[in-house]
């Protein structure tokens, strides 16, 4: 599979520079796409490519059939339009065309393969364990760049064939853990990734969480109105290029209509896990916290107090869900597949971050009071960075 993607890679690099000399930079670990550095003569580029548009994960378990049937289908999926790379070409100019937020540069689009400019210094990942005093900044700062995105305009300029609901986190959940085939994979979890014991502890503990969750998602409604969310809004995804003061630059969108807290809670799920993978002690994860509970209360400013309970109640369900989400993915990526390096430590600390979830879910599938699980949950972000 990595050798084809980079045949498609140095093909669609030739298709689109014919007289420069192209070199491959280096692999960048990924459970989704495959992404690699280029160089283009002295031009260095990062090519993206999609196998059917599931994650390398889904594909290397066998989601999409043996390797000869992927190969056939995916020349079908990259020669008819809508594939994912072209979804994500086109949502990158529409937003560099709107000026807000601001974006990588496409370099181009060719054979299925995504090619965009890097994007220099530090990201908001870097500075969030850095800086965690200036969390609540960072933070709300962040959030304010995707103001045009959130208004109906822009939504119509992209329209619905153009979105990626691929990255829908209630999507994710309910894809991966329906029916038979969701016990299954939990049953499977961490098979190549764990030790036995706390193999057992992992997939015992998740299928409580996943269990609460799914009763709970059914009563779960958007609070207010649906928006075009940036999708896959994580630390790792915002760059700053002239430092914290000046405006960040976004990677890798995933644009999608959902409601107002599926944005933040992707934000403050990836957030919670940079904690518990670096573990940057209990001084910074009170800091840290302290910045989320200042982002949430600042998101939900004007709210009437119904709204707020059911946009907080809203958001805690779909930060667990996403926490699950990512959480099993790297559990149950085959040893083949190169994990990124907080991927690789979130393994090592699964027992943690399950109990986590659980305790959470917990709560919530508990309590009609949710202010008070949203600061219980605040508390187990503080601990988990210890």
């Amino acid at each position: 599979m990595f050798a084809f993607a980079d045949q498609e890679i140095a093909r669609a690099a030739a298709g689109l520079w014919p007289r420069a000399a192209i070199a491959s930079d280096g692999l960048v670990p990924s459970v989704t796409g495959y992404v690699r550095r280029i160089r283009v003569d002295d031009r260095t580029l990062y090519a993206k490519y999609s196998f059917l548009g599931v994650s390398l994960v889904s594909l290397l378990r066998g989601a999409c059939g043996g390797w000869a049937q992927v190969r056939l289908a995916q020349q079908a999926y990259v020669s008819q339009p809508g594939s994912l790379m072209e979804r994500e070409a086109a949502q990158l100019r529409l937003m560099a065309e709107v000026g807000r937020p601001k974006v990588c540069a496409v370099a181009g689009v060719e054979r299925g393969v995504l090619f965009t400019e890097p994007v220099t210094g530090l990201n908001l990942a870097d500075l969030l364990l850095q800086r965690p005093e200036a969390a609540a900044s960072l933070l709300c700062g962040t959030f304010a760049e995707l103001c045009l995105l959130h208004h109906p305009p822009t939504a119509r300029r992209l329209g619905p064939a153009g979105v990626i609901g691929e990255r829908s986190i209630a999507g994710t959940f309910q894809r991966k853990f329906n029916g038979i085939s969701g016990r299954t994979y939990l049953d499977r979890l961490g098979a190549e990734r764990c030790a036995s014991e706390q193999r057992q502890e992992v997939a015992g503990v998740l299928r409580q969480v996943v269990a609460r969750l799914r009763r709970m998602r059914g009563s779960l409604l958007p609070q207010g109105r649906r928006v075009l969310a940036y999708g896959d809004l994580k630390p790792e995804h915002v760059a700053f290029p002239h430092g914290p003061g000046g405006r960040p630059v976004f990677i890798d969108p995933g644009l999608l209509l959902a409601g107002t807290a599926v944005d933040a809670a992707k934000l403050i799920s990836r957030t919670v896990l940079l904690l518990a993978a670096a573990r940057p002690g209990a001084d910074a994860g009170q800091q840290t916290a302290e910045g989320l509970s200042a982002f949430a209360d600042a998101r939900m400013r004007g709210l009437s107090t119904k709204a707020r309970r059911g946009w907080l109640r809203e958001l805690l369900a779909l930060w667990l869900m996403d926490t699950v989400n990512i959480l099993t993915t790297y559990l149950s990526a085959p040893p083949a597949l190169p994990l990124p390096g907080q991927a690789a430590a979130l393994v090592d600390r699964a027992v943690e971050v399950c109990r986590m979830a659980n305790r959470i879910s917990t709560q919530l599938a508990a309590s009609a009071y949710t202010r008070a699980v949203w600061e219980q949950a605040l508390a187990e972000a503080r601990a988990v960075a210890s």
